[in-house]
């Protein structure tokens, strides 16, 4: 009787492990949220093709829940890029698809001296929702101008990822705002809005 109380004793931790591997195996499947995909048109940007190209790469390497790609026509896409002569403005989103933010990528602030990937991905950074932060460090994407024309960092900081991470956490929203505010970044540090 007491070989097989002792046999038992030794199977029930070969049992329980079984059964913990079987229920571990079974276990319900963790669900990974929806990424919001934005496209944009950068056919009438020019000269700014390039640093387009390395903004978007700077956001998609930083954030997890958007992610930006060109759109497969022209008239598809959710924003637009477009050079233009005077100071950067863009609308301020979150833009979500289906919406129709823009990026007015200024030359005369590369005139006056800004690096034109830093200005792209600035930008960008209105079209996901993030405002102005003039008074931040260079560190800081959304300072802008405000670090002076020696700052050329071009990508977002922790803080930044993370905000546009929470304000595309939900997916798309099922009503999309139809008022949009359009940020103009002049170099006296003011921020005028207007509504489109």
């Amino acid at each position: 009787m007491i070989k097989r109380v002792a046999a038992l004793a030794a199977c029930f931790p070969a049992m329980l492990s079984t059964t913990v591997g079987v229920a571990s195996a079974h276990s319900a499947p963790h669900a990974t949220p929806a990424v919001v995909t934005l496209t944009y048109d950068a056919s009438d940007a020019g000269q700014w093709a390039g640093p387009i190209k390395r903004a978007v790469q700077n956001w998609n390497a930083a954030v997890h829940n958007v992610r930006l790609e060109p759109a497969s026509t022209p008239g598809s896409a959710d924003y637009v890029y477009e050079a233009t002569s005077g100071w950067p403005q863009t609308t301020l989103g979150p833009i979500f698809p289906g919406g129709n933010g823009d990026v007015q990528l200024g030359r005369q602030a590369v005139d006056e001296g800004y690096d034109a990937t830093r200005i792209a991905a600035h930008e960008t950074g209105h079209i996901l929702g993030l405002p102005d932060h003039y008074s931040g460090p260079c560190s800081e994407l959304m300072s802008g101008h405000g670090p002076g024309t020696a700052c050329t960092n071009a990508k977002p900081d922790a803080a930044e990822a993370a905000r546009v991470d929470r304000n595309y956490a939900d997916g798309t929203p099922a009503v999309r705002p139809h008022h949009h505010q359009v940020v103009i970044d002049i170099w006296s540090g003011r921020v005028l809005t207007g509504s489109r």
